[in-house]
């Protein structure tokens, strides 16, 4: 499998990792579930790999959740930004 090359200024962001830990699940694991090989799923959460919409798809699968919510164009918001709103309060 040859890695999808990116265009310059059009990143793809992931949650990968965040999820993973979430559910106590290795690269390993993870990859075994999506039949690919752990060092695809690492290029996946650095950056330098952008799955394929199959990929894409069964990932999606494997955390029960939309597409969308794995992966962005725009950068996704920190978790404690969401929880710690970062509004000043009086």
């Amino acid at each position: 499998m040859s890695p999808v090359s990116h265009r310059e200024g059009s990143p793809i962001y992931n949650q990968l990792r965040v999820l993973r830990a979430e559910r106590g699940l290795s690269r390993v694991a993870l990859a075994e579930a999506v039949e690919v090989h752990p060092q695809t799923i690492g290029a996946i959460e650095r950056g330098d790999y952008f799955p394929s919409l199959d990929l894409a798809f069964r990932l999606s699968d494997v955390f029960g959740l939309p597409v969308e919510a794995i992966f962005s164009r725009k950068p996704f918001v920190p978790l404690s930004a969401q929880v710690y709103n970062k509004e000043e309060r009086p």
